[in-house]
């Protein structure tokens, strides 16, 4: 898929669930229950080493189907091999410029985590295709989409932590471009997995109504 296919689908789509496993079977029970769910956009975390191989399992499975990409990608040695295994997309607690020249090389899209202004800004002009709000998004809340849009309206603002049932439609109207979802989406059994999935859906598809 074409980095502006998967910009595309990322923005429409609004959700991205952050799994961080190093079982396979669980990697695939999530995707399971998050596609049944309609959620169809996963980011998964290296922080175990072997997440490409459950990157490229879960494409053999899924196709395109699922958007797939790596996160808590540190360095371009890490970004390489996320890519060669078929990572859609690379994201990062970080900025680093090496990554994103990798990133920029491949054209694949590139989403740092920035804390300041200053850091975003380095980020956009170094080719990052998202800017992921990290980790002021649990301290912020929604809050966070104003104090970083009103300086930079055309900031394309991935949020990471911080998103609930009770306050999706609040990070929604906040104008967030898509929102990086933990143990909602990876935590407890499929069953409430899928649930999850289904409300959160349904926040934005209320949302989309409502625009």
């Amino acid at each position: 898929m074409k980095k502006l296919a998967v910009l595309n689908k990322i923005d429409s789509g609004k959700i991205m669930a952050i799994v961080r496993t190093q079982r396979l079977e669980r990697a695939k029970e999530i995707a399971a229950a998050c596609l049944a769910g309609g959620v169809s956009c996963l980011e998964i975390s290296y922080t175990h080493f072997n997440a490409g191989h459950l990157i490229e399992e879960l494409y053999k499975e899924h196709g395109e189907e699922l958007l797939i990409g790596a996160g808590t990608v540190l360095d371009s040695e890490t970004a390489w091999e996320a890519i060669m295994r078929g990572a859609q997309f690379i994201i990062a607690p970080t900025f680093k410029e090496e990554v994103a020249k990798i990133c920029n090389r491949y054209q694949i899209a590139y989403m740092p985590g920035c804390t300041t202004v200053t850091e975003a800004v380095t980020a956009l002009e170094a080719g990052a295709a998202m800017i992921k709000a990290f980790p002021t998004s649990s301290f912020w809340g929604p809050e966070l989409v104003a104090a970083l849009k009103t300086p930079l309206p055309f900031i394309p603002l991935l949020s990471s932590g911080g998103v609930t049932l009770e306050n999706v439609d609040a990070w929604l109207e906040a104008g967030v471009d898509c929102m990086g979802i933990g143990s909602l989406l990876t935590s407890g059994s499929a069953q409430a997995i899928e649930e999850h999935a289904r409300l959160l859906r349904q926040a934005v598809k209320r949302y989309i109504k409502r625009s």
